[in-house]
């Protein structure tokens, strides 16, 4: 679906006239909450939308859903839960991160939530183990945040000789010291240093940029976070202006011109955590719904971009992608 044909979709629902909508019976509403903004989740929302559809719910024909997205702002996220929380809505998908997930669980319990998280929800506190979670919460886990190490081996791959690489995090995450310890651990298995940037909104972001660029940093990794996501094409942008090959966490930064990613498909996540909401409006309850994983781990390759780069992509790595970009 395209970003044009979704937006309008959800402005003709919020049209509706109230006379109209008085002689409906009453849906189920769905709360969905986001750490991101709806402009660069248009296709993921609509992979949610596809899975509530496989388990027969179609929006505005027999389930109705309240969009809450925090634009990256963490600090939003307690209220807009607390919000769909008082509103009674009948499941909360909290997606974009285990602070969304934890914001959700901490502003009801008795409200089913499925989340989308990028790690171990039994270390985060979310559930009691994978197969029984218990209580009112179930979802996805990406485990993003344990591919770090890959990510790096895979940059060492391309540029062998590079010495340090950058890492660019949001300070205002909960899982940044742990991240950072990941790469900072795998970068010195194979002796590479690596230099922590940190990013919080816009202006951090260009200043982050501009730090790498006079430190001289060969390459960088770009943190698996929501104020990243959603400013994909700019982090593109400046990394192609400086000429700084990067890996991402997510081939949605691959497909906007980054050099490649390693990690998880986002789409069959959304897809999932739609098809948990629907089963959970049928009756099922959370606490039956063990934790999904995923199966599948994805790489891809822009090879434009590569050689915009000056980069020769070593074969064996073409030969192991499951997407290259040409």
């Amino acid at each position: 679906m395209r970003r044009r044909e979704f937006i309008t979709l959800l402005g003709g629902a919020a049209a509706w006239p109230l006379a109209a909508r008085a002689q409906q019976p009453a849906l189920p509403v769905i709360g969905f909450l986001s750490s991101g903004s709806l402009g660069p989740l248009v296709e993921l929302v609509a992979a949610f939308r596809e899975g509530l559809a496989q388990v027969g719910y179609v929006e505005g024909q027999n389930v109705m859903i309240e969009y809450r997205f925090a634009d990256g702002r963490y600090e939003r996220l307690s209220a807009l839960a607390a919000d769909l929380a008082g509103r009674r809505v009948a499941v909360i998908a909290s997606v974009g991160g285990t602070v969304v997930a934890l914001s959700a669980k901490g502003a009801t319990t008795t409200i089913p939530i499925v989340f989308l998280i990028g790690d171990d929800p039994v270390k985060a506190g979310l559930v009691a183990s994978f197969n029984r979670p218990e209580g009112n919460i179930t979802g996805m886990t990406q485990i993003a945040a344990e591919l770090g190490a890959k990510r790096v081996e895979l940059l060492h791959e391309v540029l062998p000789h590079a010495t340090s690489v950058a890492f660019l995090v949001n300070p205002n995450n909960p899982n940044v010291e742990a991240d950072t310890k990941e790469i900072e651990a795998a970068g010195h298995a194979l002796s590479i240093g690596v230099q922590v940037m940190n990013a919080s909104g816009d202006r951090e972001i260009e200043s982050a940029f501009s730090a790498l660029a006079r430190a001289q940093v060969k390459a960088l990794i770009v943190s698996n976070d929501a104020l990243f996501t959603i400013r994909r094409e700019r982090i593109v942008s400046l990394a192609a202006h400086d000429a700084v090959p990067a890996i991402y966490a997510f081939r949605e930064f691959v497909a906007a011109g980054g050099l490649m990613s390693y990690g998880p498909s986002f789409v069959d996540a959304y897809h999932q955590v739609g098809v948990y909401a629907g089963r959970i409006l049928k009756g099922e309850k959370p606490s039956d719904l063990p934790v999904q994983q995923p199966t599948k781990f994805e790489l891809v390759v822009n090879l434009p971009t590569a050689k915009a780069l000056g980069l020769d992509i070593p074969p064996t790595l073409i030969a192991r992608a499951d997407e290259v970009i040409e």
